[in-house]
């Protein structure tokens, strides 16, 4: 698919080396933005931004010195971010008990202050420009809460209620901020994810896993990088402080 639906926009997408980053990514090449994936695997990321056609930096996003120095180049460079999303993030499986504060921490720094970081450094440059579009990757782990995903749970809760908080305070700005609520989509990282946590039961894992949805499967990437193109697109002009689970039916369990 090519179009220009985002001609001469500048996008950058956090955790882009694979996975759902990725995807997102190559759409927006496609669709004819200037992308930058930023990831702090820089092999993967290289590799990852030749083979689609964009720039690559290296970051961390829970580091907030790097993540304004970034920021501030690719605004010297190309202008002002138009379209930020923050894809970048961390899993972590225990329960109340078994989760250490050093875990907490962990998963704080990344999935929560790395978005902070993030819209934080794109947040002044789109307000001169008067227009901006902020796109976060929440979970179905921010309404509902997962079994055994405490930190994961609470970091993608914080998530959304950023979001609503970002959309209403900029919404007069021009600024339109949404999230996505993923159920278990397949990425490169489950397989990784079930390989470190389950060995042995990889297949058996897998399938309980895609069943979980009571579609009968996990989510395909492409499914929700369509759907992230369309919310940072013109085409959704009219809508800021959105929540949109894509999660196979589970919200129905409720």
């Amino acid at each position: 698919m090519t179009s220009e639906r985002f001609k001469d926009q500048t996008a950058i997408i956090t955790g882009g080396a694979d996975g759902l980053g990725l995807h997102i990514a190559t759409r927006l090449v496609e669709e004819g933005a200037r992308v930058w994936i930023v990831d702090r695997d820089q092999e993967r990321g290289k590799a990852a931004a030749e083979r689609i056609g964009c720039e690559f930096e290296l970051l961390d996003v829970a580091d907030e010195v790097s993540v304004n120095a970034a920021f501030e180049k690719l605004a010297s460079d190309r202008g002002p971010v138009d379209v930020l999303v923050n894809n970048a993030g961390i899993a972590h499986v225990g329960n109340l008990e078994t989760t250490t504060s050093e875990d907490l921490d962990r998963i704080y720094g990344v999935n929560v202050k790395g978005v902070y970081h993030c819209m934080r450094a794109a947040i002044d440059g789109m307000m001169e420009g008067g227009q901006g579009v902020i796109l976060n990757m929440a979970s179905i782990a921010s309404p509902l809460g997962i079994q055994d995903r405490f930190a994961y749970s609470m970091s993608k809760g914080a998530v959304l209620t950023m979001t609503l908080s970002v959309a209403r305070d900029y919404v007069e700005k021009g600024i339109r901020c949404n999230c996505i609520c993923p159920g278990r989509v397949h990425t490169p990282f489950v397989d990784g994810f079930i390989k470190k946590n389950y060995p042995g039961e990889e297949e058996a894992v897998f399938d309980k896993l895609s069943k979980y949805q009571p579609i009968g499967r996990m989510g395909k990437p492409e499914e929700i990088a369509g759907l992230a193109v369309y919310l940072c697109s013109d085409e959704a002009a009219f809508i800021t402080g959105s929540a949109y689970d894509i999660d196979g039916g589970c919200t129905l369990l409720r």
